[in-house]
């Protein structure tokens, strides 16, 4: 994902005319408006809206507001005033199952001619949802006075058409033209032809007829006598291609409850999690939630979204770690990013792409400045370990589902993903997979710490390309061992055999050459002119999961990650204190990113570490009782716990985002060691722990072979015990202490 550190400066509005060289990795603008303002997120497939407490969309520099489709802002502002008046917030409410949006607010004191309107007499009920490309809502006006009430209810809106980028803060030299709105009875249509010779609009349809429809403005005239209500529908849809079919209200009513069937449908795939602890509950509930809102169907099954606002599109690397943190759960979600990933290999050399054959996509958008190339990434893969983990992915797919069928149609493209790790990934035939951008423009870092200042040495010089990453030799260990078994599977040993050879050759070749005695870790990476970055980080914990690491190192990064330098008491920091460039407000160096945390915890428990995992669990769900709707965010601060206070924010941090939200699930596989064998039909739970604040715990419907069981967890002294609750078909589970 292009993460960057972010910006200082306020994004430019999108109006600016004023030239100036892409930022260095795209940072997402930050102003203190941005950071203290509390926004509501909602999506559905390519369409997203941030709204704020109210309900309202609002536009300013630093804000990013607004309803979005594939990556273009179709309203950049939609605000709700009585009277003149903005409404009073009583508080704002997005539904667990993220469905809907609700604001209740009331009226200020109002002068009426010729009466005066005490404040609260009024209740303002605005519900709002997305369905395929519209955004819908509803507002619902109530008269708690004694006396009738005449009212005038505005709604504003415009639309700016702004490219994601320059919501994010890029500059651009010139735009598009915005056409003149057109009214016709109660829609508006908004337009804007952009330099890449599309026409992007944004029709707005308001119900009842408005009193008054001008190119930014609606205005109704309610009569309401004591204790009515009148309902008021707006319905804005972005690229429409038809005529619409119902009528507002009409379209509302059955659009919401197709979305609410629609969630329960594509959640119920998962197997549910239920425990003692009732707010581990919510959690968990508001992780599966997240996930399945950032789901979008494609033509290969459902895909999840990296995050919102910033990165609501699909990411090689995201999708790939998500579907590894949810496959115990759901693995449908493996099966859909693998097939979406193969449609879209690399099969050419395109050095504006950064793509190589055989090369797995790092991202994809689709606005202005994409189709134009004023930046990189229509269809970019500037990443480096999207390929290696793309076959990881296939291996434990394989493992998980026992589905052949689908692995062995991807095995061409496992074979041109492994082609591309030792003809393109090792530039310099030394037997490491090393990175450089071959577009100027492209991202500098192209792991997943891909700041332009997150790898460096020592003394806190940035390294020079190319760049071999540790954890990524590890991922190519894994890759070449899980295409091994691949090949096995579907009857090519002697592929099977090549790769398990490599895979020992590049296991020895890097624990010569990347492990640090003195710093008892492995170097973050080798610079271009093979030397070490010796600086102790996150990055070593992710091999823990791949196998390349003999079992005594691994108890030494083990107690270097749990230390103090490393380990905040929420989780564990991508950089230590001590290094040249830790910064607990850096974005990649000195933060926690809950995802990183949920990868190392699952090599802890791989490398036996079991206390360790639970641990790391304990602090990233103490860190969610802190966070709005219990919900992790991408990242926070890695300033050192402290007694009654909860996790400094990062204030630009994308909330939900896929990989966060399948952290405490992923956790929760980790502490309980799950594994699974279709082959047997056999659930495995191998040496569980229970973390600290979980005495019990039901798992229901765990899927495997066609059969289905649900078990409860339950924890005996400091063992766990385990008991099957109902089996449907011939499904074993065993426990091993």
């Amino acid at each position: 994902m292009d993460h960057q550190p972010e910006s200082t400066t306020p994004a430019s509005t999108p109006t600016s005319a004023s030239a100036e060289p892409p930022h260095d990795g795209y940072p997402v603008g930050a102003s203190a408006i941005l950071a203290e303002r509390r926004l509501h997120t909602l999506k559905f497939g390519d369409l997203f809206g941030v709204f704020d407490q109210n309900g309202n969309i609002l536009n300013g520099p630093g804000i990013a507001d607004g309803l979005y489709c594939l990556d273009t802002r179709h309203l950049s502002s939609l605000t709700l005033t009585i009277c003149g008046q903005p409404p009073i917030l009583l508080s704002a409410t997005l539904r667990e199952n993220n469905a809907t949006l609700s604001c209740d607010l009331t009226n200020p004191d109002l002068v009426l001619d010729p009466h005066k309107l005490d404040h609260d007499q009024l209740h303002v009920r605005r519900t709002l949802f997305l369905r395929h490309q519209t955004s819908y809502e509803r507002i619902q006006v109530r008269n708690y006075d004694v006396e009738s009430r005449t009212i005038t209810v505005e709604v504003g809106f415009s639309a700016d058409f702004a490219d994601l980028f320059e919501v994010r803060g890029t500059r651009r030299a010139r735009r598009g033209t915005l056409r003149p709105p057109q009214i016709d009875g109660d829609t508006v249509l908004l337009a804007y032809d952009g330099l890449d010779d599309r026409r992007r609009t944004t029709r707005l349809r308001f119900a009842p007829l408005p009193d008054s429809l001008t190119a930014n403005r609606a205005v109704f005239t309610l009569a309401l006598k004591p204790g009515q209500r009148q309902l008021i529908h707006i319905e804005a849809s972005c690229n429409p291609e038809r005529a619409p079919e119902r009528g507002v209200a009409e379209s509302f009513l059955f659009s919401l409850v197709e979305a609410r069937r629609g969630l329960r449908v594509s959640s119920a795939r998962a197997a549910a999690i239920a425990s003692s602890n009732e707010i581990f509950n919510e959690a968990i509930r508001r992780c599966i939630c997240d996930i399945y809102m950032l789901l979008t169907e494609k033509p290969d099954g459902p895909y999840p979204y990296a995050g919102v606002p910033w990165y609501s599109t699909a990411f090689g690397r995201d999708a790939i770690i998500t579907a590894m943190q949810m496959l115990w759960l759901d693995p449908s979600i493996a099966q859909g990013v693998l097939g979406y990933l193969a449609r879209h290999q690399a099969d050419r050399i395109d050095p504006v792409a950064d793509a190589e054959p055989g090369k797995i996509l790092h991202e994809v958008r689709h606005g202005e400045m994409a189709e134009l190339g004023e930046v990189p990434f229509r269809h970019y893969y500037g990443s480096v370990d999207s390929t290696p983990l793309f076959v990881m992915l296939a291996g434990e797919y394989l493992e998980r589902s026992g589905d052949v069928a689908t692995v062995a149609r991807l095995w061409p493209n496992i074979e041109r993903a492994i082609g591309w790790i030792n003809d393109y990934g090792d530039r310099d035939d030394d037997g490491f997979v090393e990175y450089g951008r071959r577009n100027e423009n492209g991202l500098v870092n192209q792991g997943w710490k891909d700041s332009f200042d997150s790898i460096f040495h020592a003394d806190g010089a940035l390294a020079e390309g190319p760049i071999a990453l540790c954890e990524v030799q590890g991922y190519v260990y894994a890759a070449k061992r899980a295409a091994a078994s691949i090949a096995t599977r579907i009857g090519h040993s002697a592929f099977a055999e090549r790769m398990n050879a490599e895979a020992d050759r590049l296991r020895v070749s890097f624990n010569t050459a990347f492990w640090i005695e003195d710093l008892g870790t492995y170097a973050i990476a080798l610079d271009g002119q093979k030397r070490p970055c010796a600086i102790r980080s996150s990055n070593a914990g992710h091999l823990l999961m791949t196998g390349i690491v003999p079992q005594d190192r691994a108890a030494r990064i083990v107690a270097g990650l749990m230390g103090r330098n490393f380990f905040s008491g929420w989780g564990i920091r991508t950089i230590p204190v001590g290094e040249a460039r830790y910064n607990p407000m850096a974005y990649h160096n000195g933060s926690v990113w809950p995802h990183d945390n949920a990868l190392i915890a699952l090599g802890f428990a791989r490398s036996g570490f079991k206390d360790d995992a639970a641990r790391v669990f304990d602090g990233l769900f103490d860190a969610a009782l802190y966070a709005d709707l219990r919900r992790l965010p991408e990242l926070f601060c890695g300033f050192a716990r402290q007694r009654g206070e909860g996790p400094v924010r990062y204030p630009v941090a994308c909330s939900p985002q896929a990989w966060a939200a399948a952290t405490i699930p992923s956790l929760m596989q980790a502490a309980l060691g799950i594994r699974f064998d279709p082959f047997t039909v056999t659930v495995h739970f191998e040496r569980p722990r229970l973390p600290s604040f979980l005495d019990e715990v039901t798992l229901y419907n765990l899927s495997v072979g066609g059969a289905k069981v649900t078990v409860h967890l339950q924890r005996v002294g400091t063992e766990v015990a385990l008991n099957v609750i109902e089996r449907h078909g011939p499904i074993k589970v065993q426990l091993t202490s």
